[in-house]
């Protein structure tokens, strides 16, 4: 009986190639989630115990902060709780140019 090794195609490339490539992306996605780590716990220290156990995300995009509430009536109370906070949420990010509340069921 004869086995069928197939021969590796020209443009197979080394482990150590293809994770040297996905470097940048590895990068992006442990900066996003530092940011999203980072933003959750500011907001835990600024806002009501009641208003931050509802954010069910935040995400940081193009100069976008969008907290996410599981719920619209969450989302509405959110929205006035982000209000009352923003200069120091924009201190704190002064990159940021606008800030966003959004519904997001867990």
């Amino acid at each position: 009986m004869r086995s069928r090794a197939r021969r590796a195609p020209s443009g197979t490339h080394s482990v150590k190639d293809l994770l040297t490539r996905m470097v940048p992306t590895l990068t992006r996605v442990t900066e996003q989630a530092s940011r999203q780590n980072y933003w959750l716990t500011w907001l835990s220290q600024h806002l009501p115990t009641e208003i931050h156990a509802r954010i069910s995300g935040v995400t940081e995009r193009q100069g976008i902060l969008v907290v996410f509430a599981e719920s619209p009536a969450w989302s509405a109370r959110l929205r006035y709780a982000v209000l009352e906070v923003e200069a120091d949420i924009r201190a704190a990010g002064p990159e940021l140019t606008n800030v966003e509340v959004r519904v997001l069921p867990r």
